[in-house]
């Protein structure tokens, strides 16, 4: 069938409009022609009463053939409106030749929304009696012709600029921002599904900091199908710039407002972020004192320069007992049960209570936590005791601990006294001891996501100052370095263009107990390494000093690194939420610096970006002792 060319319009990418409207309501009226013939209301409706059900033969009453480029084929074998009606029963000849009348129509406006509006396109009806697959079958034959590009993209803004002098420079940059990030630029293909997401993204970029009123007020895409080209102009009203007002709670009644707004931590007075408000529902959600927590900022009515944010909350009870198993390929199956208090008579702190059984450890423990203060610092006490193997000996330990703790977006800190006691069993086992310590953890999170990082990078620290009591006083000094990064190794593409990014993962740990040989620090003091996430390819906590005969147990040194190289898997021509590695670990444990002798790992894995994190599976080969473990874990932490 001949092409009649299109002319430029400033409505919309395709000019046939109301041709398209009109052809939904033939084709509308033609289904319901071929409703089966007795069929009452209550029976012709679907479950919800709001659609017609269509009778199925159980053979097609003719096939659909689709020739055209890989580019366009996929698009039109799924949506072409002939598809809908080919399993129809008893389609007669003039039925069928509506059908194909408007098959043309219904191509060119699928073209029409990848960019291709110069097609020519052939349909045919061949009858095939012999055929097991249908009868008849219709043929569409597509040649698309050149595909649309772009050759300008206009993006502007309405509105008038703020009083304030700062926050008008601020909105320009924001807007400059959006004009640079915008995705369909000169010489890319034009498609409707780019279109619409372009506009989109700019709308959100202007929603997500300081506009969270703004709009798309106009746009615009003409096209000319003579030249294969589109003009794109969009013009966005960014509304007034808000700030964040005061937090309003409802639906309290168990727990303090004012707790809740200490928890959230929202800051009043700064420029509207909906980061800063989704990590202030975090806060709340994750507190342990609410069900379910929802933000939003009261935009009706308001000043913009103190804009309310609105909690909805639905509060946990006030006690609760909750039953947990688990399993993980370093200490095997785990059962747990936990108890939580969140308001403790008296002092109305929250108290964790927790039993836990597994392979390796039998552990029973409490923290409580007060509420944090103005400034975000809480007071923090807990205890625990603890049986568990530490390298070639069992043993049983206690632990107290108190002192104060403060979390911000990126960083958390902490300063606490500790007490430890630790005695282990076994022949030829370390002697007892026990040693108070004042210590200090500090924290930095610097990924672009906490649960899933791609890129970023994270430090901690932690510095502890201590003496043992018995049988002698020596003063020990005790240190761990932590850190993380994940650095952009190249971009993988799928055949539509999606894409993520590959990378490398490194990971360094490194600590040291230091002080006079014969001091009895506790072995809870000293280091072991190995396992799912350390060194790969060795047992749980295997990687440690030696004694003269040869046993395992905690050493005063220990030095771990990882490298790990991450990348998306594409599958038949799709980007998939799986991902592949390799990785190479090694870990050393020694009573001296000079004796750090590592120990290798090396394998591959794959991961699946699950909504709770990545889900790793591993194969892993232990260099040293040349035996090969799988290892399973489940998110990400640091």
């Amino acid at each position: 069938m001949p092409f009649s060319p299109l002319r430029p319009t400033a409505i919309s990418p395709t000019p046939a409009l109301w041709p398209a409207l009109l052809l939904v309501g033939v084709l509308g009226l033609q289904g319901c022609s071929m409703l089966r013939p007795g069929v009452d209301k209550d029976e012709g409706d679907n479950a919800s009463g709001t659609s017609p059900v269509i009778a199925e033969s159980s053979s097609p009453s003719f096939a659909v053939e689709v020739r055209a480029p890989d580019t366009v084929r996929g698009t039109l074998q799924r949506h072409l409106e002939l598809q809908r009606f080919r399993n129809l029963p008893d389609v007669n000849a003039s039925e069928l030749q509506r059908l194909l009348g408007a098959a043309d129509a219904n191509a060119r406006e699928l073209l029409g929304a990848l960019g291709y509006f110069a097609p020519t396109i052939t349909v045919e009806l061949t009858e095939t009696p012999d055929s097991k697959a249908a009868p008849r079958t219709v043929v569409v034959t597509v040649q698309p012709g050149p595909q649309t590009h772009i050759a300008s993209a206009d993006i502007d803004f309405s509105g008038n600029p703020a009083a304030d002098p700062e926050d008008a420079k601020a909105t320009t940059r924001q807007q400059q921002r959006v004009q640079r990030n915008w995705s369909l630029s000169p010489g890319l293909a034009f498609t409707q599904s780019a279109w619409d997401s372009a506009k989109t993204d700019g709308l959100r970029q202007l929603q997500a900091r300081r506009h969270p009123t703004a709009r798309i007020a106009n746009s615009r895409a003409e096209i000319d199908a003579d030249k294969h080209e589109a003009k794109l102009s969009v013009t966005y009203d960014p509304g007034p710039a808000y700030r964040f007002g005061p937090l309003r709670v409802q639906g309290s009644e168990r727990y303090d407002p004012d707790g809740a707004r200490r928890l959230a931590r929202l800051p009043t007075g700064a420029v509207y972020d909906e980061a800063e408000l989704l990590d202030a529902q975090l806060r709340l959600a994750s507190s342990g004192y609410y069900d379910a927590v929802f933000l939003t900022l009261d935009t009706e009515g308001t000043d913009p320069q103190a804009a309310p944010v609105v909690a909805q909350v639905r509060e946990a009870p006030l006690q609760k007992l909750v039953f947990g198993p688990g399993f993980s390929t370093d200490s095997g199956a785990r059962l747990s049960l936990e108890h939580i208090h969140n308001k403790l008579p008296g002092i109305g702190w929250r108290a964790v209570s927790k039993l836990s059984l597994d392979r390796e450890t039998k552990l029973a423990s409490t923290e409580w936590t007060a509420l944090p203060d103005t400034n975000g610092w809480r007071w923090f006490a807990g205890g625990q005791v603890q049986r568990e193997d530490t390298g070639d000996f069992e043993t049983n330990s206690g632990r107290l601990r108190s002192g104060r703790s403060k979390s911000t977006k990126a960083i958390d800190r902490s300063y606490f006294l500790q007490y430890d006691y630790a005695n282990s069993q076994g022949a030829g086992a370390p002697p007892s001891g026990t040693a108070v310590s004042v210590n200090y953890g500090w924290t930095g999170r610097y990924f672009n996501n906490m649960t899933a990082p791609t890129r970023g990078h994270g430090i901690a620290v932690e510095l502890g100052l201590g003496t043992t009591l018995r049988p002698e006083r020596d003063p020990f000094v005790r240190t761990l370095v932590r850190w993380q990064t994940f650095i952009p190794a190249g971009r993988v593409q799928d055949d539509a263009g999606q894409g993520r990014n590959a990378r490398i993962a490194v990971r360094t740990e490194a600590g040291a107990v230091l002080a006079r040989d014969g001091a009895q620090v506790p072995v809870t003091q000293l280091f072991l390494t190995g396992g799912d996430t350390t060194v790969r390819g060795y047992g749980y906590r295997s990687i440690g000093a030696r004694t003269d005969n040869g046993q395992l147990y905690g050493g005063r040194y220990m030095a771990v690194g990882s490298v790990e190289w991450q990348r998306p898997i594409v599958y038949k021509g799709e980007m998939t939420d799986w991902e592949s590695t390799v990785f190479v670990d090694a870990g050393a444990v020694a009573d001296r610096a000079g004796d750090l002798d590592p120990r290798v790992g090396v394998g591959a894995g794959v991961r699946w970006r699950s909504p709770v994190g990545p889900l790793q599976a591993d194969l892993a080969y232990g260099v040293k002792t040349k035996e090969v473990r799988v290892h399973l874990r489940l998110g990400f932490s640091f």
